[in-house]
């Protein structure tokens, strides 16, 4: 029996992933490459729907290929590329904007959050327009799931509409892809603010564990991160929100049950604690930064495994559109 294949994409929006990103989807990525036939993709392209500096976005794509690879994701076992090295991207984009419709792609909540917060006379073209893309992304290789989270589903559900509509009108053409959502695992909240989710739009610096910070800078973070009122460590969201945070994340990278962890620091106080944490989360990932950097001292080594990704990507993505231009009449 044939493996099922997985699409997944991140974009290369920042010098470095940071925890949450590991724990929530890189970590599950790569368990998944041992039993599915595994599609990574950086999602070039759709870092373009703000503004962009031309050297920081070619840093940030070569940056986010080394930790991918560092961080577990295997050439050999996976297909890893960058989206604009495979042009299929765009062309059957046009394909799925023309099957949407105005009403339902204006639906889409990313779109009107973040218009926003802009205003819809500054907001890109690019953002309004971008799940027909991200459709697109999906369709090319026949993905039979994609590893989202909770919020991502909806994308999910436009997927399989322009899919189906597509299939209905012109003749089988698409695999309708699955939402595979990812496992809640460790949810990850911000260090200096432990009521909310990890991330670097929303929180501040010192608040996110990044994987490229040095291991001193990672220490003096959480030696510094926010605890709650008390010595004792134990897990309870409600009432210790910080030392909670702290537990989960040593849990998740120690292999320890969050119930040994407070066995073991009681009658202990809170710099204790968070020494321990400190020295887990700096050991965890200490080889992961190291290998990251010298991936990223090679960058014509780092570009040939992205190129061989990208011939591979091409091979399947060709097809699909060949079949697609084919059942929509248009002339090859």
């Amino acid at each position: 029996m044939s493996k099922k294949r997985v699409l997944s994409g991140i974009q290369p929006t920042s010098d470095s992933f940071h925890l949450g990103n590991y724990l929530g989807a890189v970590k599950q990525w790569v368990e998944l490459q041992d039993s599915h036939d595994t599609f990574y993709c950086i999602v070039d392209l759709h870092a373009l729907t703000v503004e962009t500096d031309p050297a920081l976005l070619r840093q940030r794509t070569l940056a986010s290929a080394a930790q991918l690879l560092a961080l577990g994701i295997s050439p050999e076992k996976s297909t890893l590329f960058v989206q604009s090295q495979v042009p299929q991207h765009n062309q059957l984009g046009w394909i799925m904007e023309c099957m949407a419709g105005f009403g339902e792609a204006s639906r889409m909540t990313q779109f009107k959050d973040k218009s926003a917060k802009t205003g819809s006379d500054s907001a890109r073209v690019g953002l309004f327009t971008y799940p027909m893309l991200q459709a697109a992304d999906i369709l090319l290789y026949q993905a039979d799931l994609v590893p989202v989270g909770e919020d991502q589903r909806q994308h999910i559900e436009l997927t399989r509409d322009l899919a189906g509509r597509f299939n209905a009108r012109y003749g089988q053409t698409f695999q309708l892809p699955d939402a595979y959502i990812l496992k809640a695992g460790a949810k990850i909240n911000d260090i200096q603010d432990p009521t909310s989710k990890m991330s670097k739009s929303s929180g501040s610096a010192a608040g996110v564990i990044e994987i490229m910070d040095t291991p001193e800078a990672n220490a003096k973070k959480i030696k510094s991160a926010t605890t709650d009122a008390g010595r004792e460590v134990k897990f309870d969201e409600k009432e210790k929100p910080g030392i909670s945070n702290l537990l989960t994340i040593h849990a998740a990278l120690s292999g320890k049950k969050i119930s040994e962890l407070e066995n073991e620091f009681v009658g202990k106080g809170y710099g204790d604690f968070k020494g321990a944490v400190a020295e887990v989360v700096v050991e965890y990932l200490r080889p992961i930064r190291t290998r990251a950097l010298e991936l990223l001292e090679d960058e014509s080594h780092l570009i040939k495994i992205l190129h061989t990704g990208a011939d591979k990507a091409r091979t399947v993505a060709s097809a699909t559109v060949a079949d697609t231009y084919k059942n929509l009449g248009l002339v090859l």
